[in-house]
């Protein structure tokens, strides 16, 4: 199979912009890719990449030979995936990340009991709130949240959340209660990320800028803060709902409420889906999905 040393490594490379990523990416050596791409070099006769102390590009002809090798590949990778998708049992390694108050609360006890479940399998969970890219990083699966931005992933929908507007019933006896969107500019709005909240008015989504003194990345922070009466929040229902049913949250504007958004487990694209990956998101969906309720 001489033909096909080098190939591999090239193709690494390539989509990673260079040859210390496309190690990092298929767990070898930076000198052994470098080893490889050169003896594909010189078995080809021709210069696949330009190389400088800056950056590395692909050539003409090395546009076109990874143009060519880059079907074979997804070939090769689907035909070996069919074979293991066989197995019924999850074993190996699973690498996947995760936003990190989501996926510390609710993703990693479940990753525990898959792995009670499952204890020939190897989980790494990487906690972070930036999209990582599945490819670069060596991803097996990603959990994001809301809508999706990447359509050259697969996506499995595995549950819903919903985003309530709330404040505490001390907030409220001193600066009062909005009714209307108008007046949310009117009261100390705690933001996170973005400064929009987000609603539906007239059957249509609208974003509303809204400020205030606090901002944090932290969702806990946030809860903390509309705890102690400090203002208004907006946060998806795994954060505030305990809160609210204990009286301790009000919910707000329940008829500006925007419609539920989707929590995803995203993977790369392939006709055939590892076992072991297959086997987490089907137990992810089946403990994520609320139960049915009991017609009466």
């Amino acid at each position: 199979m001489a033909q096909w040393e080098g190939v591999r490594e090239f193709v690494a490379v390539v989509e990673s912009g260079g040859f210390t990523a496309a190690a990092e990416r298929l767990h070898i050596s930076v000198a052994k890719i470098s080893r490889q791409v050169a003896a594909l070099e010189e078995r080809l006769s021709t210069e696949l990449l330009h190389r400088t102390t800056r950056k590395i590009s692909v050539t003409e002809a090395g546009q076109i030979y990874y143009q060519r090798c880059r079907p074979l590949l997804d070939g090769l990778e689907e035909a070996e995936l069919a074979l293991s998708s066989l197995s019924l049992e999850a074993t190996g390694l699973i690498r996947l990340t995760a936003p990190f108050t989501f996926g510390e609360g609710h993703i990693s006890p479940l990753l525990n009991d898959f792995q009670a479940l499952h204890p020939q399998v190897k989980l790494e969970c990487q906690l972070t709130n930036q999209q990582l890219d599945l490819i670069e990083g060596g991803f097996d699966l990603a959990i994001r949240l809301g809508k999706l931005e990447d359509s050259s992933m697969q996506a499995r929908r595995l549950a819903s959340r919903q985003l309530f507007l709330c404040a505490s019933p001390e907030y409220l006896n001193t600066y009062g209660q909005p009714h209307s969107l108008g007046e949310l500019q009117h009261h100390n709005c705690l933001l996170g990320t973005l400064d929009y909240w987000r609603f539906r008015e007239g059957g249509q989504e609208r974003a509303l800028r809204v400020s205030g003194n606090l901002r944090t990345n932290g969702g806990l922070a946030l809860v903390d803060a509309a705890l102690k009466g400090l203002g208004l929040v907006q946060l998806p229902d795994y954060y505030v709902r305990d809160h609210i049913e204990s009286g301790k949250l009000v919910e707000l504007m329940k008829h500006f409420q925007p419609e539920e958004e989707g929590i995803w487990a995203l993977y790369p694209r392939s006709r055939h889906l590892p076992a072991k990956v297959r086997l987490l998101v089907d137990f992810l969906v089946q403990q994520l999905q609320p139960e049915p309720t009991a017609s009466a």
